[in-house]
């Protein structure tokens, strides 16, 4: 291992960039209050848009490093710990909870005493849908992701200095066990934070609906943030254009699986049509929301697929910069979608400038996440034993 990739000192990050995220993150948090003040109700509502989009880039983040281990891809090498850096995103959910914790009365429906005891269907679903667990569910999801970063991340970065390859068969082993738990708590999340919103509805596949934007959106904050640092020049000199593809080739992968899974959803409830099921989709159909729910067919799926069909496209820094940034705006329309229908509205759709306040803490929260951790630990897993392979990928 003694080669140029161990010996690679990283350019300074500008400290620049974070003024910029304490800029962003500053105005955010002012409008933000503002508008709890000025619509308490939406401002909430929004609030969870952003706090499970940051949920979907922490969560997905540590997903797509165990995908690494337990595959033993090699090209991925080079740009896991801009993904560590990204995963730590989960830490702040712990702080970030808190909020929507405090005002669950406010956006679930379950949590009104006199509503389940007139609903019996909601009184069959209390023994799972009640405050206590539902706090307990979300406090062991936190604490079962944060102890599968820190464990990756720590033997990741141990491995630098001591550069022993046991580490990385610690790895594999820990990603063997997190897979199959991320499946559980990652469904688990999805039914309690959005579907939850409306308790009476039925979906099976809504887990893997959650999952596959969750991926998305992760794929496309890595993607975005190592095309930008290579042409910078932060990275190793041995880094193409080349592994590139694979970024873009799992995200159009992932867009096809998200199509895929929302079809599949749409189709069967349709096919089916059973009351307790269609009311939902109907609810998206009506006042308004069928041009939302016709944008998202357009933004989610169509404009990335398109921009990522070709396979010069895949390695294409630019095709990538925007292909990223679409597919995050496209996950945060998503997650839009799901859940402000569920606002009461006596006029169906109506769009408000509380809207676009959110996404705003969410930008500077995600520019001060990675400032901290590239100032603080290598850009490269430099004791990595495919480290070297990783560099000198080509297609």
């Amino acid at each position: 291992m003694s080669n140029s990739a161990i010996e690679f000192k990283a350019k300074q990050i500008p400290d620049t960039l974070s003024k910029l995220g304490l800029i962003i993150l500053a105005i955010g948090v002012v409008l933000g209050i503002l508008a709890f003040y000025t619509d308490h109700s939406r401002a909430l509502f929004n609030y969870l848009i952003a706090f499970m989009f940051l949920l979907s880039v922490g969560v997905g983040s540590i997903f797509l490093i165990s995908l690494e281990y337990i595959t033993g891809a090699v090209w991925s090498v080079p740009f896991r710990r801009i993904v560590e850096f990204l995963a730590s995103v989960t830490i702040l959910l712990f702080i970030l909870v808190i909020p929507l914790l405090l005002n669950m009365h406010d956006l679930f429906h379950w949590t009104h005493t006199e509503a389940v005891a007139g609903d019996e269907i909601l009184k069959g679903k209390s023994p799972y849908l009640n405050t206590s667990f539902f706090i307990i569910r979300v406090l062991a999801g936190l604490v079962i992701w944060a102890f599968f970063y820190f464990a990756f991340t720590r033997n990741s970065k141990k491995q630098d200095l001591s550069q022993d390859q046991h580490l990385t068969t610690k790895n594999i082993r820990l990603s063997a066990v997190f897979i199959p738990i991320f499946a559980i708590t990652i469904t688990v999340s999805a039914v309690d934070w959005l579907m939850s919103l409306e308790p009476h509805w039925f979906s099976t596949i809504f887990g893997i609906y959650f999952f596959s934007g969750t991926v998305l959106a992760a794929l496309a904050a890595a993607t975005l943030i190592v095309v930008l640092l290579k042409e910078k020049g932060f990275l190793h000199p041995k880094i193409i254009d080349d592994h590139l593809y694979s970024f873009g080739a799992l995200m159009f992968a992932f867009i096809n699986f998200w199509g895929y899974i929302a079809f599949s959803q749409y189709m069967l409830i349709w096919y089916a049509n059973l009351p307790e099921e269609n009311f939902w989709f109907l609810h998206r159909w009506e006042g308004g929301w069928i041009v939302v729910s016709i944008l998202l067919i357009i933004i989610h799926f169509v404009v990335p697929y398109s921009a990522l069909l070709s396979q010069p496209a895949k390695i294409d820094p630019k095709r990538l910069k925007f292909a990223s940034i679409w597919i995050m705006f496209a996950h945060l329309f998503d997650l839009y979608w799901l859940i402000m229908p569920n606002l009461e509205s006596e006029h169906g759709y109506s769009f408000s400038s509380i809207d676009l306040v959110f996404p705003v803490s969410v930008v500077g929260i995600l520019i001060l996440v990675f400032n901290y951790n590239a100032k603080k630990y290598n850009l490269l897993p430099l004791g990595d034993p495919k480290l070297e392979r990783g560099l000198n990928f080509r297609l």
